[in-house]
């Protein structure tokens, strides 16, 4: 931010300026968008945010707002609650200079600056806006640069890691350089507070990353590693995403063998039970017919008989 902007902060009475924190200068690569995080104070968790478009605080204009029904399509807004930020998405190019802003009723808004630096091709510095990982995993991310200047690693609103290593919010830094172009930055030993939202530096140039930790699932793990291009640059450039995932190529077999069975056992009681009372009937009903046949042969014979005795006795 030059001198003549900081002066006129001091003499416009921008009294909060502390409350809010945000990148200053960010590369955006001509034609695309960028999301820039704007982290604020739990006092103004319930106060509306909102983007304001221009270089002097005293003369921008509302460009989208959290309580705003219709937005404008290049612009947009969310407001995390939560975790104390919102973030607002550009995806316009024609004001570079803007202001995330909290409406204070019966006070004056608080506000804090930054700049888009719109930049062709390799010299952009490009790199994934959001990664995740397990926890207790790692990530990887590769960003292109060509700029001058240090190398960075930070949280917003919290500290930094240089070159070549350190830690930041239980996580565990590596920087390191892979190619003229270009810098790995390797987070290892994640925690679930590690997530958030971080920059990379190169320069005065600074890329907004939300990381975001999950809990590992619960099943037999082993190390995993994705590697994903990242195509908003004018050149691919690979992203590399490593964590612990969950493989469960070998506890899917047992578990489907056991449900199976769990449906077999009381099938087979079912079926033997109907088995048994079948025969049961079968029994019943045999000797049912054989005791009626033996009753029709013995009537029969008692009937002969007394016709033979009518027939002597005449």
């Amino acid at each position: 931010m030059n001198a003549h902007l900081s002066a006129l902060l001091i003499f416009t009475g921008l009294s909060g300026l502390q409350s809010l924190t945000t990148v200053s200068k960010v590369p955006v690569k001509i034609g695309g968008s960028i999301t820039v995080p704007c982290l604020y104070e739990s006092k103004y968790k319930n106060h509306v945010k909102y983007l304001c478009e221009g270089y002097y605080w005293n003369y921008c204009s509302y460009a989208v707002k959290t309580n705003q029904q219709k937005r404008p399509a290049e612009f947009s807004i969310f407001d995390d609650k939560q975790q104390g930020v919102f973030t607002v998405t550009i995806k316009s190019q024609k004001n570079l200079y803007y202001w995330c802003a909290v409406e204070i009723k019966n006070g004056n808004d608080t506000g804090v600056f930054f700049q888009l630096s719109v930049t062709k091709g390799p010299r952009l510095l490009d790199g994934p806006q959001k990664v995740s990982g397990f926890r207790g995993g790692n990530i990887i991310i590769n960003f292109p640069y060509t700029s001058r200047g240090g190398v960075h690693w930070c949280r917003l609103g919290g500290s930094c890691v240089k070159e070549p290593s350190g830690s930041i919010a239980g996580a565990d830094v590596t920087i390191s350089a892979e190619n003229p172009v270009g810098v790995k930055v390797t987070l290892s030993g994640l925690r679930t507070y590690s997530s958030g939202w971080y920059y990379f530096a190169k320069g005065d140039l600074k890329m907004p990353v939300h990381v975001t930790v999950k809990e590992r699932p619960r099943a037999t793990t082993q190390e995993t590693t994705t590697t994903c291009l990242n195509i908003s640059s004018s050149t691919l450039q690979p992203v590399t995403h490593t964590w612990t995932s969950a493989y469960e190529e070998n506890t899917e077999a047992p578990g489907s063998f056991i449900h199976s069975l769990s449906l077999m056992i009381p099938l087979s009681l079912l079926l033997t039970v109907l088995l048994i009372v079948a025969i049961t009937f079968w029994f019943i009903w045999r000797r049912h017919k054989e005791t009626k046949a033996r009753l029709s042969s013995a009537t029969e014979v008692r009937v002969t008989d007394l016709i033979m005795q009518i027939n002597v006795d005449y």
